[in-house]
């Protein structure tokens, strides 16, 4: 059983993740920072509050904290168009591989010996 656990763990697939997850903890961290200290302040230059998580509005003995709900929507705003960007970094970078990693073909083998050929009678 402890050489199964091992063997799973071991595996790229799980390192991946447990990368992935350790990774966007961080970001999330740094998304919450901007949203909190950049943000919120210049929205709340716009509304006329600087901290829009102390939003709210009472019915009865029910408070709803509208604002922060506006904080998660523009952490999940800047989370998805970050994502966006890496993907797209990621896409193209990827294509770039795939251009150099082209199979030559039989008719590119045989200009490159035609042109080495023209190089030896040429000298």
């Amino acid at each position: 059983m402890v050489k199964e656990f091992k063997q799973f763990i071991a595996r790229g697939n799980v390192i991946d993740l447990a990368v992935g997850v350790i990774v966007g903890a961080a970001f999330t961290a740094i998304v919450n920072s901007l949203v909190k200290n950049i943000i919120n302040p210049l929205l709340g230059l716009l509304v006329g509050r600087i901290d829009l998580s102390n939003l709210v509005f009472k019915i009865g003995e029910s408070t709803f904290r509208y604002g922060s709900f506006i904080n998660s929507i523009i952490n999940f705003i800047i989370i998805a168009f970050v994502v966006f960007l890496i993907v797209k970094v990621i896409n193209k970078i990827t294509r770039r591989e795939e251009k150099k990693k082209t199979v030559p073909t039989s008719e590119d083998y045989l200009r490159e010996i035609r042109d080495l050929l023209e190089k030896q009678n040429t000298k």
